[in-house]
């Protein structure tokens, strides 16, 4: 066999795919992936258990299981409980690549686990949808490491950053000089309690609180606060790793990057268009903008779990080339998932 013909072989195999975290984001994930020819989901875990016995996964099965039971380790006759799951996942199941949906909060934790990965002699790809640029700059540390341990990691792949992120950067090219991103979101979501980690983490970007508040906050004391500010939640200059992924792609200085938003906790509908607009100047010495709207009737869910596999299906090609270490959706083209 050639090697054009071996390129192809191994491109025609499907991804053993796991999902790393099973709140609401995670079970996103399970209904996006598990139609898809190109993979099949094989692994999950959560805090208490994980799902694995090599056969794919029931999404519908595993959503019940953890609504009811609190975790995927009660699934029959797939789970294990376990108070170490992500680690013993790793060890235990044959993945190709994960998406970490997991909480940002703490603000260490995507490094955390990706220093498991390296620490446990795994090979393959990884993706995750952080958000926060002091999150970015922990992986950025851990860029030679992960190279090392055989690892394509691909950072930074949700909606914002990811999709949003990409799509300034392809804006981007039109211009001589990039003199500002603004990038707008809107979120709905119709019970905060599907989404408590998204929520917190919105939480720690508002005035008087941080990270720490927010990570210790009861679920209680979120209610608290939602009921103050019924529902809405307004996000002005946030931390979004946006800015670090745009100034290493070369774009623009990070100061340049602005991101802000407004989630509505109670209802489904967004409050407002999401958006990215790019203005620069042109070679002709023109000053214009680009903007790219997402459509309104597109979850979040969606606007994160699509490019998050689209991308670990870009960093599954790099893998298939020996080219390991951190890319950032700034850089690497997503490809779609079938």
């Amino acid at each position: 066999m050639s090697a054009e013909q071996s390129i192809v072989a191994s491109n025609s195999k499907p991804l053993r795919v796991g999902i790393l975290g099973f709140g609401g984001l995670g079970q996103a994930a399970a209904r996006v992936i598990a139609p898809k020819r190109e993979t099949i989901w094989v692994a999950a875990a959560d805090q208490k258990g994980y799902a694995y016995n090599g056969e794919p996964l029931n999404p519908d099965a595993c959503i019940a299981t953890y609504r009811s039971r609190g975790s995927l380790g009660y699934l029959d006759p797939s789970g294990t409980l376990s108070s170490r799951s992500i680690l013993d996942l790793i060890q235990q199941a044959s993945v190709d690549g994960y998406f970490l949906a997991l909480p940002n909060l703490p603000n260490n934790f995507m490094a955390t686990v990706a220093r498991q990965f390296i620490q446990s002699g795994w090979r393959g790809i990884l993706v995750d949808a952080l958000k926060r640029t002091s999150a970015v700059e922990q992986l950025l540390e851990l860029k030679e490491h992960l190279q090392q341990a055989g690892i394509t990691y691909m950072t930074g792949c949700g909606a914002t950053p990811g999709l949003l992120t990409a799509a300034a950067a392809l804006a981007a090219q039109s211009y001589a000089e990039i003199h500002s991103v603004k990038i707008t979101f809107g979120v709905g979501i119709a019970n905060w309690e599907a989404y408590r980690a998204t929520i917190r983490e919105d939480i720690a970007h508002l005035p008087g609180y941080n990270v720490e508040m927010a990570t210790a906050m009861s679920d209680a004391q979120v209610q608290d606060l939602l009921e103050k500010t019924d529902g809405i939640l307004t996000l002005e200059n946030m931390e979004h790793a946006d800015d670090i992924m745009l100034e290493l792609a070369g774009i623009c200085p990070r100061e340049r990057v602005t991101v802000g938003g407004v989630v509505d906790t109670r209802h489904s509908q967004k409050p407002l268009s999401t958006n990215v607009k790019v203005t620069g100047r042109t070679f002709e010495g023109k000053i214009s903008t680009h903007t790219f709207t997402l459509g309104d009737e597109t979850s979040m869910a969606a606007n994160v779990c699509g490019p998050a596999f689209g991308y670990l299906k870009a960093g599954a090609s790099l893998h298939r080339r020996g080219i390991y270490g951190l890319f950032t959706a700034a850089e690497i083209m997503p490809q779609f998932v079938n």
